[in-house]
C-alpha cells in the first residue's frame, strides 16, 4: 500500500510550472523515452510532485520510492495510485531518507535547479546508491536563458554541461551528458530577452509542444544532442 510520511522538514511548493506543463504530452514522451531505460529496479524519485513523471518512467514491479516535501502534492500521488504495494510515497526530503536503504536509481527530474547547494545534495545522492547505481538529473539548460519564469517557479540557476560535469563526486563518473529539445532554445531566448514573462501561457507551451519538439526529435540527432534547452546528465557510482 502506498504510504504517506510526514516529516518536520516538509513544506509548500512555490510553483506552478507542474499543473501548467501537464499537457506537454510530446516533451514529456521525448525525453521519458529516452531515460525509461536506463531505470532500475529499485527507485527514488527526488521532488516527485504530483506523480506524473512517476507515471512516465515508472514500469510495473519496480519498487518506486516517490520523495516529495509538499504535502499536498504528496497527497495527490497517494490518490493516482491506491493500493500499491510497489510504490511508497515519502513527504519530505532527501535527508529523511536513510542511507542504509540503496537504490538502483535515483531520478532528478527538473528538480536539482531548485536546490541551492547542489553539491551536497549530489554527494548525498550517491551516498543512497548502490556501487553501479546510476544518478539521472534533468534540468534547464544555460544561464543566459534564466527568465522572470525560474525565478517565479524558485530556480537558483539553469546548467550547461561543464556546471553538471563540475558537480561529479570522487566516487562517480558520468556516463551520459548532452542536450535535448534544439529548436525549444527559441522559446527559451524569447521568453529570457524579449518576453520576459513570469509564466508561458498555455498557449504558448501548446505551441512548443505541438510544433517545436517534433521538429527538435528530428535535428537533435543532427546535432548529436550537443544543443537544446534541457540538459541531462547520468552519473554512475564507482565506488
Amino acid at each position: 500500500m502506498a504510504l504517506i510520511m510526514q516529516t518536520e522538514q516538509a513544506s509548500d511548493y512555490i510553483g506552478d510550472e507542474l499543473t501548467l506543463f501537464a499537457d506537454a504530452v510530446n516533451w514529456k514522451n521525448y525525453w521519458s523515452n529516452t531515460l525509461e531505460p536506463l531505470v532500475g529496479d529499485k527507485v527514488l524519485e527526488v521532488g516527485a510532485g504530483i506523480g506524473s513523471n512517476t507515471a512516465l518512467l515508472r514500469r510495473r514491479n519496480q519498487n518506486w520510492t516517490a520523495l516529495e516535501p509538499d504535502q499536498t502534492q504528496a497527497n495527490k500521488i497517494e490518490n493516482s495510485y491506491p493500493n500499491d504495494d510497489k510504490l511508497e510515497i515519502v513527504c519530505g526530503f532527501l535527508s529523511d531518507i536513510s542511507a542504509e536503504k540503496q537504490y538502483d536509481t535515483l531520478i532528478y527530474i527538473d528538480v536539482l535547479e531548485h536546490i541551492e547547494d547542489d553539491l551536497a545534495e549530489v554527494k548525498a545522492a550517491m551516498m543512497r546508491l548502490k556501487t553501479g547505481g546510476k544518478l539521472i538529473v534533468l534540468s534547464p539548460a544555460h544561464q543566459r536563458f534564466f527568465s522572470p519564469f525560474d525565478k517565479a517557479v524558485g530556480h537558483f540557476r539553469r546548467y550547461n554541461k561543464a556546471m553538471l560535469r563540475g558537480l561529479t563526486p570522487s566516487n562517480a563518473a558520468i556516463e551520459k551528458l548532452f542536450y535535448m529539445d534544439s529548436v525549444g532554445c527559441l522559446a527559451s531566448y524569447a521568453n529570457a530577452v524579449l518576453l520576459e514573462a513570469s509564466m508561458p501561457t498555455k498557449r504558448q507551451i501548446w505551441l512548443w509542444d505541438k510544433f517545436m519538439v517534433p521538429i527538435s526529435k528530428v535535428l537533435d540527432v543532427l546535432f548529436n544532442y550537443s544543443v537544446g534547452k534541457t540538459v541531462i546528465a547520468v552519473w554512475k557510482k564507482t565506488t
